[in-house]
């Protein structure tokens, strides 16, 4: 029997850059300096430069990332962030752990990222309603492609709103000619080990152009330490990057430029082959994408399940992100102000992710191709 096509390959990818890898972890095994270690601010220093941004403050997970964004802006109890409803739950978490109310806006039915026009009525519908302060915006950069960022700043400048770029699956992406970093008052990207730069462990990083920010980040993530170690100037977390994960990363920044563009390629033939059988991803205008996960959408979900049985019999994993969305998980149930979100309902039933990563041999390709066409 021929083996699965992998879905991830982390393996592959080791063998690689196992040169550079191997002696950069011996490296901090030598020195012992594993809590903010050197490899950490030099892993800083060329995020910022690869995505143009002022500052990077790295810190132990994208989750962290935004959690301790929406700290440094004293978001809290009954204080309203508007967040996709067809997203991760981290997303939606962190302002439920601060004591905020997470409110839930439908996404565009193609590009699959959050609907600006969607995110205006909801803004207005909160204020009329009078019960929560619109404090703040969080656009998910969902599956490798960017937000509307123009449409989503000028709604939060004229709300007065703080707004936070989720960029967990998109690091890399680029929008209007320039890589996302710099979109929003502020931004959290993840370095879970399946993202497109991705560690081997946890590990995520927040970058602004406000050196203030930049400073209370670094506070935040160390227990809100001022000048030295024990000065505490604020309750802060423990959310600082294990050096070991910055070593990783930095031996895969050096491969990430071409692992970019070994995705594009794939979801380019992907586009052409699959195109006629089923439904593919519309490209966001003027912007290019990380291809965290190609995200095809079924007529509907027996189609969908007839599909992903075909694909397991052939050897080709699938996925589903995501099952349900936000506004429907039984956590989120009491936050939810009942609003419908017919878009992201639909999407959540007729959604299938394909194989995606640059370790996918052109065998593997024309595999998943054929087994989408003879199954769809």
């Amino acid at each position: 029997m021929t083996a699965p096509v992998p879905f991830l390959d982390l393996k592959a990818q080791q063998a690689r850059i196992a040169a550079d890898l191997r002696p950069r972890l011996e490296a901090v095994l030598a020195h012992c300096q594993f809590i903010l270690g050197p490899e950490v601010a030099e892993l800083e220093t060329k995020l910022a430069a690869f995505c143009g941004a002022a500052h990077c403050v790295t810190v132990s997970s994208g989750t962290d990332a935004l959690q301790i964004a929406l700290m440094a802006e004293g978001i809290g109890r009954g204080d309203a962030v508007f967040l996709p409803a067809f997203t991760y739950t981290a997303t939606a978490e962190v302002p439920l752990l601060l004591g905020a109310t997470p409110v839930f806006v439908d996404v565009d039915p193609r590009t699959f990222q959050i609907d600006p026009a969607q995110l205006a009525a909801r803004v207005a519908e909160v204020r009329l309603a009078g019960r929560l302060r619109p404090r703040a915006v969080i656009g998910v950069d969902l599956f490798g492609q960017p937000a509307d960022w123009p449409a989503l700043r000028a709604i939060a400048a004229a709300q007065g709103l703080f707004t936070l770029d989720d960029c967990a699956q998109s690091f890399g992406a680029s929008a209007h000619g320039a890589r996302l970093g710099r979109a929003a008052d502020a931004t959290a990207t993840s370095f879970f080990p399946s993202k497109p730069l991705g560690a081997y462990g946890d590990g995520g990083a927040l970058f602004t152009e406000s050196a203030g920010r930049a400073a209370l980040y670094r506070s935040l993530r160390t227990h809100g330490e001022g000048t030295t170690r024990y000065e505490v100037l604020r309750t802060g977390m423990n959310g600082r990057l294990d050096t070991l994960q910055a070593a990783v990363l930095l031996s895969k920044l050096a491969v990430f430029e071409a692992e970019l563009a070994a995705r594009e390629r794939i979801a380019a033939v992907y586009d052409a082959r699959l195109a006629q059988a089923v439904t593919v991803p519309a490209r966001v205008a003027d912007s290019t994408s990380a291809w965290a996960i190609y995200a095809i959408l079924l007529p509907d979900a027996a189609a969908r399940d007839r599909l992903q049985a075909g694909l397991r019999e052939a050897g080709v994993p699938t996925a589903i992100y995501y099952p349900r969305p936000l506004h429907a998980q039984p956590a989120y149930a009491a936050a939810h102000d009942g609003a419908a979100l017919p878009v992201a309902e639909n999407l959540a039933t007729r959604i299938l992710a394909l194989p995606i990563h640059p370790d996918l041999t052109e065998a593997d390709v024309d595999r998943i191709c054929a087994a989408v066409c003879a199954n769809a």
